[in-house]
């Protein structure tokens, strides 16, 4: 492996090569992409250092726009350097992890997915409560882009938006990971799933269910969803891209708008909303931010776990993988960089054992 030139870190403290045995890519200090391929080092496995942790061989780690983000140091979560990238993870509970208490799992076997710092590693740490055993019928690519985004979706829908059987639901970027989870949600619900996006990606949202395809590009794609809508327009819109303003002209009457993110803003900044509009169309404007759920609203975690994998059994819902599997950690900066330039949809997912999925 050539010699990096960003300094070789572990978690915590600089290190010495003799103690070197996994990959991952270290940050240690805002980077710019070009910079991020040479950070991929090899360093030690990380240690548990809380009685709820848990080390997870990666096999594979699902990619998301806000991983881009955190690694230029643009994301509102800022880890303290070093830390290791990556977020959404599936994998095996490690041979030499811990076992916490009242953990179920076994080493060496048990299949997991989860969340948690340091996904785009051969082994990462992360609290075995925000892991979950996967279903038996799920390979480890479907499994990787589950976590943040699926979860996010159904927080964003159920507990902030209230989204109800018959709601005429508006997805923004519905072909993107956590639109196509929310597609498929609001279906799973009874929603009149309306989905924008461009080009070849409206016929993914056809796939997955959308009742309804508009292309946001079109010059006023608003007045299309009124037509569908028979006048009454959208319900609830749920907007991962900064689309809040433009939407208002296409919401109903005691509508609810849900922030989820500002992946479409490029150079524009943050949208800032004339309030007077919110007052106009009598709407309620919420966001969602399932990272912070865990310390702020934990007794809603459980929760939403126990009806998404309800919905995950049934198979209402299911992972959407992009159609080119990124092969091995060095192909992590190349999804990201297709990812950035909106070249995906569903989920791009690096494989990280290189082996074909098993067919179950």
């Amino acid at each position: 492996m050539s010699v990096s030139p960003l300094p070789l870190y572990s978690n915590t403290i600089l290190i010495s090569p003799s103690s070197l045995h996994r990959k991952g890519y270290v940050i240690p200090r805002n980077l710019k992409l070009s910079e991020f391929p040479a950070s991929l080092i090899t360093t030690p496995e990380p240690i548990p250092t809380s009685p709820d942790e848990i080390l997870v061989t990666v096999h594979s780690a699902a990619l998301n726009f806000f991983d881009i983000l955190q690694i230029q140091g643009k994301h509102q979560s800022r880890p303290p350097f070093p830390w290791i990238a990556g977020s959404e993870f599936s994998g095996v509970l490690a041979p030499n992890s811990p076992v916490p208490k009242g953990c179920p799992w076994i080493p060496g076997k048990t299949r997991l997915f989860g969340s948690g710092l340091g996904a785009f590693a051969e082994v990462c740490k992360t609290p075995w409560t925000q892991c979950h055993e996967l279903p038996e019928a799920m390979g480890f690519d479907e499994a990787a882009g589950l976590s943040v985004t699926f979860a996010t979706s159904y927080a964003g829908l159920v507990n902030r938006a209230a989204l109800k059987k018959g709601d005429y639901l508006l997805i923004h970027a519905a072909a993107g990971g956590v639109g196509i989870a929310a597609l498929q949600i609001g279906k799973a619900l009874g929603a009149i799933v309306i989905a924008t996006a461009s080009g070849s990606k409206l016929d993914v949202c056809k796939r997955f269910g959308a009742d309804h395809t508009v292309d946001y590009n079109e010059e006023g794609w608003q007045k299309k969803v009124m037509e569908i809508t028979k006048g009454h327009g959208a319900d609830v819109i749920y907007d991962p891209v900064g689309m809040i303003i433009p939407s208002l002209k296409c919401v109903a009457w005691n509508g609810r708008i849900v922030v989820v993110g500002f992946a479409g803003i490029g150079g524009a900044g943050i949208e800032k909303i004339p309030a007077n509009l919110i007052l106009l169309k009598n709407v309620a404007i919420t966001g969602v931010f399932w990272g912070a759920y865990i310390t702020k609203e934990p007794e809603a975690v459980p929760i939403v776990w126990r009806d998404l994998m309800k919905l995950f059994t049934e198979r209402k819902i299911q992972g959407v993988v992009y159609d080119k599997i990124f092969k091995g950690l060095e192909s992590v900066p190349e999804g990201l960089r297709a990812l950035g330039a909106r070249e995906t949809w569903g989920k791009a997912v690096v494989r990280v054992i290189n082996e074909p999925e098993a067919k179950l």
